[in-house]
């Protein structure tokens, strides 16, 4: 039966379309109200035969990090009567390969059942492999790193088409010409690159009309992306779209906003969240990509739950599908 349900799963994931595990046990834990209204779709198998402990290491500094929290806290309380606990790990606002190694380091220290956190770069596949060499399940979730670690579970977007879509987007709304300028993250986060690229590419083969600016690293630091947004309004007049690849698209609709060039000048950026919403009704955000995260947090943790207390397999590659949302100036449509 398990030999079917995850060949059923790899055909799903094959064809593009994004199949959770139900696994129709009657003892399955329906999800928590909070969880079913943010897309959470992986419920619990029952109770853990034995007590387990999850390591969840995750990030702070701006409203998409307390997206994932939002995932954290609803799975923390959902698996707790399951006999499950979890301790989230906070690794503060610097998003690198040190800091991620250094936490999975302190999660293997403590003998935690089963690990998820967010291994962006190359950098942490090293340790990643550790921990899955001393039998700890790992969940990557939401970025991947670019060389594929031995990691039990990848779960995110795919960046790379997610970027194109961002891409088309931009030409629609440019109508095939114009200037952007391009804000990423990080430089080394694999994630970041792939939806820079996805973007660039398509737009640099086909729409040779449009000029790109860029890319500003901006390290997802909302003052950085300010300044760099405001810079390249300042010193290009005819800027019409600026487009931000991880954090920062919240600051750089407040910095159209600022300069009083809504209407103008237009951002198009990922992650469609609560905050950003009076920036959609008001003009300056064009469209976010978005990719669920506190989906993601959630399912990750449950995920780790019921392969550790029922031996269930999931896909190696859980893709989260990436939808558009579109702000009230937005005119092109995909």
């Amino acid at each position: 039966m398990t030999a079917i349900i995850t060949r059923r799963l790899l055909l799903g994931a094959t064809a593009g379309t994004v199949l959770l595990p139900a696994f129709a046990r009657a003892a399955d834990v329906p999800l928590p109200a909070d969880a079913a209204a943010f897309g959470a779709s992986v419920k619990a198998m029952g109770p853990a035969p034995k007590p387990l402990r999850l390591a969840m290491l995750s990030f702070q500094g701006s409203s998409f990090w307390e997206a994932v929290d939002k995932g954290i806290a609803s799975a923390t309380a959902y698996l707790k009567p399951l006999n499950t606990t979890v301790d989230y790990v906070q690794l503060g606002t610097a998003l690198t390969a040190e800091v991620i190694v250094a936490g999975i380091d302190g999660a293997l220290a403590k003998q935690y059942d089963g690990i998820a956190t967010i291994p962006i770069f190359d950098g942490t596949v090293a340790k990643v492999n550790e921990a899955v060499a001393a039998g700890v399940p790992f969940i990557a979730f939401i970025a991947d790193s670019a060389e594929r670690s031995k990691r039990t579970v990848g779960m995110g977007t795919q960046a790379y088409d997610a970027g194109k879509s961002a891409g088309m987007f931009i030409a629609k709304q440019l109508g095939g010409e114009g200037k952007i300028a391009v804000i990423t993250g990080y430089l080394g986060a694999a994630q970041h690159n792939q939806r820079m690229n996805g973007a660039l590419d398509l737009l640099k083969k086909d729409y040779p009309k449009i000029t790109i600016l860029g890319p500003f690293e901006c390290k997802d630091d909302d003052a950085t992306a300010y300044a760099q947004a405001t810079d390249a309004m300042t010193s290009n007049p005819d800027l019409k779209i600026i487009y931000v690849t991880a954090g920062g698209s919240e600051a750089a609709a407040k910095a159209v906003q600022d300069a009083k060039a809504t209407g103008r000048v237009g951002v198009v950026g990922y992650d469609d969240l609560p905050e950003k919403q009076r920036y959609k009704d008001s003009g300056e955000i064009l469209a976010l990509v978005d990719q669920a995260p506190s989906r993601q947090s959630f399912d990750s943790l449950v995920m780790l739950h019921n392969i550790l207390a029922f031996k269930a397999t999931y896909p190696s590659v859980v893709p989260i599908p990436a939808p558009i949302a579109y702000g009230k100036l937005a005119t092109a449509k995909l």
